[in-house]
């Protein structure tokens, strides 16, 4: 038992930081932001998105595809000006299904099928007559060179789909629209997720500066007072996830090493809800294999790759009963461990605890470098638009993340608002064709 204690907390050590070393971090943050503005070598890839904010007065009906994971998104949306709108319809679609005998994420699919796919979705969606100028949210590290051209860098995400990679995809999303007849939709801009989220917020709130998205994967982005193209206000999008000066643990190292782009979105692997679960499941491994924990057995969940989710870790972290009952259960039935000790329930509960506060820090440390680069002194007004399932869902996100700014900027953290963006990344690829259309 007491060698149990001081594992946890020798992994609480390496795991939760003091507030400044949260502050070194945020300062190497605004350090890689400077760099990757200037064209100095920087973990940040710092993207032109040729978009500023919307001015609230935008009007019409348009189209949106929301493509940021292996689940599509289609929307049409009415934007009816002063800051409001409102979803006319949707549908959302996967882009695998063992069952139906599709996967259009595997390397043996190509960007041909997996666009003419989506284009297929979309046609049940239109009114006869009606003209649909599309946004389209596409949620990967892609070269912009213009409001409507995008060029993907990267896959992430575990995608792997072929012939994409360094390919203009507004042009490949075009070419499927011809394909499936679908001349009534008019594409006019492409944007990342973070970017729509941001249009959204800022849309309805004047005061919107930084979109983030906290859910699966992770990134921000942020209108640069002074972009280095234009000389003027333009989105950023910083492929933050990507940031890389980071104190990793041994457990963040197996992690990456594990994963398909070792080296590669390092913060995203210390913070997004595509991970948190399988670090977790990592300690409690290391934990097993020590005989700190369930010693009469060799659960097989803690020993498979990617077994335990972010659901999971919802569930471990919602129980608040004496003698964690919940948390028996979910052992019982999810991990085929009919006996637990309370001390084994308090430990998971514990790694999941510690995770999850490193995963708010570090994204609080990334929000702070912003800030730091836009307003030094923290003399404004700043709104941060999130969406993402770990900001609206995991238990104590969204709080812990405000009171680690009210202890970074104590007396001046009332003028920082975090703000639920529902549906930011749809609703944004809308409000972006309404700014080109405008």
């Amino acid at each position: 038992m007491h060698e149990l204690v001081n594992k946890v907390r020798m992994l609480r050590a390496g795991f939760v930081f003091s507030e400044p070393q949260i502050l070194e971090i945020a300062n190497s943050f605004q350090q890689a932001m400077t760099d990757g503005l200037t064209g100095k070598g920087s973990s940040l890839k710092m993207l032109p998105s040729f978009l500023t904010k919307p001015t609230g007065r935008e009007k019409g009906i348009y189209l949106a595809i929301d493509f940021g994971g292996t689940n599509v998104r289609i929307l049409t949306v009415g934007i009816k000006g002063n800051g409001e709108y409102r979803i006319l319809k949707r549908r959302s679609f996967p882009l695998q299904d063992r069952g139906k005998g599709y996967d259009f994420t595997s390397r043996e699919a190509t960007g041909t099928d997996l666009f003419q796919f989506i284009a297929g979705q979309i046609e049940s969606l239109l009114e006869p007559g009606q003209i649909y100028p599309l946004g389209f949210t596409f949620s990967f590290p892609s070269q912009q060179t213009g409001v409507n051209q995008a060029i993907l860098i990267k896959w992430t995400k575990e995608i792997q789909t072929s012939g994409v990679e360094g390919h203009n995809v507004s042009e490949m999303l075009q070419k499927a629209l011809v394909c499936k007849n679908l001349i009534q939709v008019i594409p006019r801009a492409i944007i990342n997720d973070t970017v729509g989220t941001l249009l959204t917020s800022s849309y309805i709130d004047r005061y919107a500066d930084i979109g983030s998205i906290c859910g699966t994967g992770h990134n921000t982005c942020y209108i640069e007072p002074s972009s280095p193209i234009t000389g003027k206000p333009m989105i950023i999008n910083m492929e933050s996830g990507n940031f890389n000066e980071l104190p990793a643990t041994k457990y963040d190292l197996q992690l990456d090493r594990q994963s398909q782009i070792p080296g590669e979105q390092r913060l995203e692997k210390m913070v997004g809800g595509q991970y948190i679960g399988e670090l977790t499941r990592i300690i409690i491994q290391d934990f097993i294999n020590k005989k700190l924990l369930f010693v009469s057995g060799r659960p097989e969940i803690f020993f498979t790759p990617y077994k335990i989710k972010s659901e999971d870790i919802t569930r471990l972290l919602t129980d608040e009963s004496p003698d964690l009952t919940d948390v028996s259960q979910w052992l019982k039935t999810i991990c085929r461990i009919p006996h637990s000790l309370l001390e084994e329930r308090i430990t998971l509960r514990t790694i999941a605890s510690i995770v999850i506060i490193r995963s708010i820090q570090l994204v609080t440390a990334t929000f702070t470098g912003v800030l730091k680069h836009i307003d030094p002194s923290l003399e404004k007004r700043h709104t941060i638009a999130i969406d993402g399932s770990l900001y609206e869902l995991m238990p104590g996100y969204a709080s812990k993340l405000n009171i680690t700014f009210k202890n970074i900027f104590k007396g001046k953290s009332d003028l920082i608002e975090t703000k639920l963006t529902k549906d930011g990344s749809g609703v944004g690829a809308a409000i972006a064709a309404a700014i080109v259309e405008d």
